[in-house]
């Protein structure tokens, strides 16, 4: 299996200072990736404000997104497209392009975070497509996971800056006691932060992803 990722900037053209959203957005997804190289290659600014990535497990790809979801710069969101197909590459005059269903999926993928937001999810940001080559059972599993992003994204989008912060801090399994020496609050401040943002169920679900077969 191979997981093709799109991500592209939610509201770029309103960011007060683009090319620092840009240079604080590539340091993050940088410190994200030396915490969980996960990704076969990773999240990469490539064209406007596109990043691509490839993973190869849709495990591994949605626990890597709910840590750069958490770790976003105050002030920038990004929307996720996850498609599930055989990537591949095309040969040019100058170089190889990627290319294949799964980065078709992908862009299906973006889109239709584009329309949920536009609708009844404003907070929806990751989706995933099956390729038409995938069979029923993972058709079935991408319906199942879908449900539980659209939860995944509300809870994130609902989060102040510093449960965000804190809720990193858990899924890569710093203690509360060492979050609120770096916050500078008590580690009673950082359990209620944490329960008030439904972040134990996060960190919950993402050490079930990350246990997850491979």
């Amino acid at each position: 299996m191979t997981i093709a990722v799109i991500a592209d900037i939610v509201g770029s053209r309103r960011l007060a200072d683009r090319d620092a959203a840009q240079r604080e957005l590539e340091a993050t997804i940088a410190r994200v990736h030396a915490e969980r190289p996960t990704a076969i290659t990773p999240l990469t600014a490539t064209f406007a404000d596109e990043f691509q990535a490839v993973f190869e497990d849709l495990d591994q790809a949605l626990a890597w997104l709910l840590l750069l979801q958490l770790a976003l710069p105050e002030g920038i969101e990004l929307r996720f497209g996850i498609g599930i197909g055989a990537v591949g590459a095309v040969s040019s005059a100058t170089d190889h392009i990627s290319d294949g269903p799964g980065w078709w999926s992908a862009r299906d993928a973006v889109e239709a975070v584009h329309r949920l937001q536009d609708r009844a999810v404003p907070r929806a940001r990751t989706r995933v497509v099956a390729g038409a080559g995938e069979d029923a059972a993972m058709a079935e599993r991408v319906r199942s996971v879908n449900a539980y992003l659209l939860v995944r994204d509300e809870i994130v989008g609902a989060m102040t800056p510093r449960t965000r912060r804190l809720a990193y801090g858990r899924c890569l399994g710093r203690t509360q006691r060492d979050l609120a020496a770096e916050e500078g609050i008590t580690q009673s401040a950082v359990s209620q932060a944490l329960a008030a943002g439904g972040a134990a169920g996060l960190v919950a679900g993402f050490q079930t992803l990350e246990e997850g077969p491979r």
